[in-house]
This record gives structure tokens, C-alpha cells and sequence, in this order.
């Protein structure tokens, strides 16, 4: 649904972005992350037609951003971090005037608002102006807007900015249940929110791609990666010495006390898989007499993740 090639955007001396390029498929949600002036909002404002690019190409359902803009726009839905909502009108009455902007016929406006505002539970907020709604209903309506002429692709720009934590997960529920249908591009800042919604992350850092794959998949290939974290009762010289020698074992760290007993945390070598690591641990405690208190697979965070492909002098 979504292709790019070497997308490059220039603000004078500035390469806001610099060679983009992924591809997004349909029913696919992506988690769109990078740290502030990576080029985020730049690319979502390319791929929305908001402005052109310099160099590459973005291809969306199909239409080329600078050669069809108009087809992009009646497949692309967009809410922007601020959503572009008028305090002063009513909710039903601003979901038909968006409907009437994108050109739905007025015998189908009624049937399409009344769609959306099933999808996003806005019930409650149809009796109300805008402006008297609360933070997570007026981003509810901004989802409305961008899905009310039934587009092919939504482009969300941080959607749960400024919302509670009950906000948070009921748009986090509403962006999976669309992402069944739709193609979904999800930018945000808050990373447990891609962990808990999006199938695939890409990253970028100074305008280039640094990352990308499941959030799996890219803790599975940060520094320190998967491994084990265990509890052992035993004489910690011998315990440490002796998790040091398993050939399995790229790096062994005291971790702390645990009650009676000592929590380490063992890095697997690379390429090798977290349980074929667990049975070494427990065959080697079985073999010098430790008693087992606890062992668990352990990965790096998407935050380690981030923090790593980000901040690498490479790519300044």
C-alpha cells in the first residue's frame, strides 16, 4: 500500500530527511519512531502531500505523491499531533462538513458519519461542541475526520498525546481493531504504545533509516540482547565463574541479591536461542549443586532498542 525509494527532503543547509526508504502492506500497522528532528513529521507531511520532496519517491495505494496528489488525499487519512478540529461546532455537525470538504455525496454523508462514529465511540460526545469535549473525545473526532471518507491508509501523528492512561488504551484498542482493515502508520513517542499496537517499527535518526522489523525482532539485535535472567543459591564466586564457562554465554552479570539467593543476568552469544541458553543454566546448577530459584527469558527493551540506534555518532 505504501512504497518508498530514497526519499530526501532539504531545508536550506539541513537534510530534514535523507534516503528513506520501506514499504508498508495493507491490514499492516507500523510503528514510526525517531527522536525529535529525526525527520518524522517531515515524512508523514510528505506522504500526505503537504509538501513535495526533493529527491525519491512515495508511492501510496498505488499514486505518486507529486505527480497525483489529489488520488493520494482520497485515499490517505491524517490526523495530525493537533488535531485540525473547530471548537465551536458541533461534533455531527463538523464530521458532515469534513464529509462534504472530501466530496462524499450528500446522500451518503449521513450513512458515513454515522459509520465512524460507531468505530470510535463518539455516542456520548454527539450532543456536545468540541470544544466542551474532553481531551480523549476530541482526539476520537480527529480519528473520525481522517476516516470518514473511508481511506485506504491512515497516517497518525502521535494520537495519544496528552491523554490519560484511560485514553491511552482505549485509542491504543480502536488504532488495532482499524489496523485489521486499513494500513496504518503510527508515529509516537511513547514506545510501550508501538510494543502494544504495531506489528513492525522502523526508526530513523538524522533523517536516515537506522532500524527496522518487529519490536522483537530489534531487541533480538541490540547490544546485550536476549538472554536469561536467573536465581541461584549457592556460593557466588562458584555460581559467576561457573555461568562464565558455559560456551553459550556471551556475558554474565551480577544482578544483586535476591532474599537468600543471587539474581544474574546471562547474555546468549549471537544466534543463539534463549531457551537452548535456560537449559544450559539449569543443567549446569543441576551439575554443581545450586539450587534454582528462578529462571526467565530476558530481552532488551524497545527503549535499550531505540536508545542504541539512535544515538550512534554514525549517523550525525
Amino acid at each position: 500500500m505504501i512504497t518508498v525509494q530514497n526519499l530526501v527532503k532539504r531545508y536550506g543547509d539541513t537534510v530534514a530527511v535523507d534516503g528513506v526508504t520501506f514499504t508498508v502492506e495493507r491490514g499492516e500497522v507500523l510503528g514510526f519512531l525517531g527522536p525529535n528532528g529525526a525527520g518524522k513529521t517531515t515524512t508523514m507531511r510528505i506522504l500526505t502531500t503537504f509538501i513535495p520532496p526533493d529527491e525519491g519517491t512515495a508511492n501510496l495505494a498505488g499514486f505518486d505523491v507529486r505527480r497525483q496528489p489529489l488520488d493520494v488525499c482520497r485515499r490517505v487519512g491524517y490526523l495530525p499531533e493537533n488535531a485540525p478540529l473547530y471548537l465551536d461546532m458541533g461534533t455531527v455537525d463538523y464530521l458532515l462538513y469534513v464529509a462534504e470538504m472530501r466530496g462524499i455525496p450528500r446522500g451518503d454523508m449521513r450513512g458515513r458519519v454515522k459509520k465512524v462514529v460507531d468505530v470510535c465511540g463518539l455516542g456520548p460526545a454527539l450532543s456536545k461542541n468540541i470544544g466542551q469535549l474532553s481531551k480523549g473525545y476530541r482526539q476520537r473526532v480527529g480519528l473520525a475526520q481522517a476516516m470518514v471518507h473511508e481511506p485506504d491508509i491512515l497516517i497518525l501523528d502521535e494520537p495519544t498525546s496528552g491523554l490519560d492512561p484511560n485514553q491511552i488504551v482505549e485509542i491504543r484498542s480502536l488504532i488495532k481493531e482499524i489496523g485489521r482493515e486499513k494500513t496504518v502508520i503510527l508515529s509516537t513517542h511513547i514506545l510501550p504504545e508501538v510494543s502494544a499496537t504495531c506489528g513492525r517499527v522502523i526508526i530513523i535518526a538524522n533523517g536516515k533509516l537506522v532500524g527496522s522489523g518487529t519490536p522483537e525482532s530489534l531487541a533480538s539485535q541490540a547490544v546485550g540482547g536476549v538472554g536469561v535472567s536467573v536465581v541461584l543459591r549457592g556460593n557466588g564466586d562458584d555460581i559467576e565463574g561457573g555461568l562464565k564457562t558455559l560456551e553459550v554465554a556471551e556475558r554474565v552479570q551480577f544482578a544483586g541479591p535476591e532474599s537468600d539467593a543471587l539474581r544474574y543476568r546471562v547474555q546468549a552469544r549471537s544466534g543463539v536461542d534463549p531457551g537452548r541458553l535456560g537449559e544450559a543454566v539449569s543443567d549446569l546448577a543441576a551439575a554443581r549443586g545450586w539450587r534454582l530459584r528462578e529462571l526467565k527469558p530476558e530481552g532488551a527493551s524497545l527503549e535499550d532498542v531505540f536508545r542504541e540506534l539512535t544515538t550512534r555518532e554514525d549517523h550525525g
